[in-house]
C-alpha cells in the first residue's frame, strides 16, 4: 500500500519532496547548522547536497512506496521543514522531523508528528519509532506529547555530524505500536 504523496493537517500540507524543492530545502533548513544539530544528516553545503536529498528521496518512495515529506504552511505555502517515514520492513519504520528555526516552539512538530502517525496507520505499519539525543529536550516533548513511549536509551548509537563528528552519542528510543 503506497503513502499518499500529499497530506494535509489544520496549519500544514506534507507533501513529497520534488527536483523543484532543492534551493528552498537547502536555504531554510538544511544550511543552518542550529536547525540540522541533532539531525543524522550533515548539514547541507551546496545545492548539491538538497539534490542529493531529493534523489535518496525518490529511491525511498520507489522502493517502499512512502519515505520524506516537506512541510508547508497551508496558509502561504512556505517551506517550514522536513518529516517522513523511513521504512525498514514493510511494517516496521522510523521517523523523525526537522524545523526551520522560525518555525521553533509553534506546535508545528507535533501537528507533523500526529499526522505521520496516522500516515503510518493507514499504511499498516505495526511498529513506529523516533530516535532523539538525550539531550534535545524539545524533541523529547513532541514525542511524548504525541503518545510514542520511551523503551529506553540507546548508548553510543549515532552520530550527530553538526555536534559532534566521529563520535556516536547516546540516544533515547520511543516507539508506538499501532
Amino acid at each position: 500500500m503506497k503513502a499518499p504523496e500529499e497530506v494535509g493537517t489544520d496549519r500544514l500540507l506534507l507533501r513529497r519532496p520534488r527536483e523543484a524543492d532543492a534551493h528552498e530545502i537547502f536555504r531554510r533548513y538544511a544550511s543552518d547548522a542550529e536547525v540540522t544539530r541533532y539531525v543524522g544528516f550533515r548539514a547541507h553545503v551546496s545545492i548539491d547536497d538538497a539534490r542529493s536529498f531529493i534523489e535518496m528521496s525518490n529511491a525511498e518512495w520507489d522502493r517502499w512506496g512512502a519515505g520524506p515529506y516537506l512541510l508547508r504552511l497551508r496558509s502561504d505555502a512556505s517551506l517550514i521543514g522536513g518529516t517522513g517515514l523511513h521504512l525498514e520492513t514493510p511494517l516496521r519504520a522510523m521517523t523523525g522531523y526537522v524545523l526551520a528555526r522560525d518555525s521553533w516552539g509553534k506546535g508545528y512538530a507535533t501537528e507533523t508528528v500526529k499526522a505521520i502517525i496516522e500516515i503510518a496507520r493507514a499504511k499498516r505499519i505495526q511498529r513506529l519509532y523516533a530516535i532523539c539525543h538525550t539531550e534535545h529536550a524539545a524533541s523529547v516533548h513532541v514525542l511524548e506529547k504525541c503518545g510514542l513511549i520511551r523503551e529506553g536509551i540507546l548508548r553510543s548509537y549515532m552520530e550527530f555530524p553538526n555536534l559532534s563528528p566521529g563520535h556516536a552519542s547516546d540516544v533515547y528510543c520511543y516507539a508506538l505500536v499501532l
